[in-house]
């Protein structure tokens, strides 16, 4: 059963990855402004803005599978799509130990 080029069988739903890709323009466009009112200490200021414009929002998600647990920051996949992709030979320098 040969899987390199296809997509791995745990799949977020797409409206939950669309809402992660919102959030994180939101943080995008408010992050100047959001930076000034703590400078300021304007909290009330703070509290006015979208809650999606905080960063602590935005979720951690896999490329490819959009699976949010058991995340790799350093490869930003989830440990699913890691361990087939490394499998495979696909992430470079990564390979399988063994002792």
């Amino acid at each position: 059963m040969e899987r390199l080029n296809s997509a791995p069988e745990v799949m977020a739903k797409k409206s939950w990855i669309a809402r992660n890709k919102r959030k994180q323009a939101t943080v995008a466009k408010y992050a100047d402004l959001r930076l000034k009112l703590k400078k300021e200490k304007d909290y009330i200021g703070l509290t006015m803005l979208p809650r999606d414009a905080s960063p602590t929002r935005v979720v951690n998600r896999c490329e490819f599978s959009g699976r949010r647990r058991a995340f790799l920051r350093r490869f930003r996949l989830s440990r699913i799509s890691f361990r087939e992709m490394a499998s495979a030979g696909l992430i470079p320098g990564v390979t399988k130990s063994s002792w």
